[in-house]
């Protein structure tokens, strides 16, 4: 394994959660395929060299099903880089994505990074990071 291929993110409501990625990301979706043995359909994003794949369950007893009720919807947190975290921030911001604050901050990795709260984004945190100049 030498990079990350995609990141699967369970959600309730695959048209929905395909607008809202929409948004967020700047870019539609690719794919929507079934997996009817898994009981799940699937869509697809591409970003940069990473595919973000949104997983909602066809049937009650899916795993997908079984994770969204145990946990929600969702992952710890996807990272994007951007080359304008303030500009970033601003356009998230009026695109009505609620962030967790105003400015970046000090981030690890030499980065400045903001965080868009996991309400306004399917239970997932996305994180916002810029290298430091």
């Amino acid at each position: 394994m030498n990079k990350l291929e995609h990141i699967g993110i369970a959600v309730s409501n695959l048209e929905e959660s395909n607008r809202l990625f929409e948004r967020l990301l700047g870019v539609a979706h690719y794919k929507i395929e079934e997996v009817a043995s898994e009981g799940v359909r699937t869509s697809f994003f591409k970003v940069g060299d990473i595919k973000i794949e949104l997983l909602e369950a066809t049937r009650g007893d899916s795993p997908i099903a079984r994770f969204i009720e145990k946990r929600g919807e969702g992952i710890h947190h996807l990272a994007f880089a951007t080359s304008n975290i303030e500009q970033e921030i601003s356009n998230k911001k009026s695109d009505g994505f609620q962030l967790l604050s105003d400015v970046p901050k000090d981030g690890a990795d030499n980065k400045s990074i903001a965080f868009i709260h996991p309400k306004t984004t399917n239970g997932v945190l996305i994180e916002i990071c810029q290298d430091k100049k």
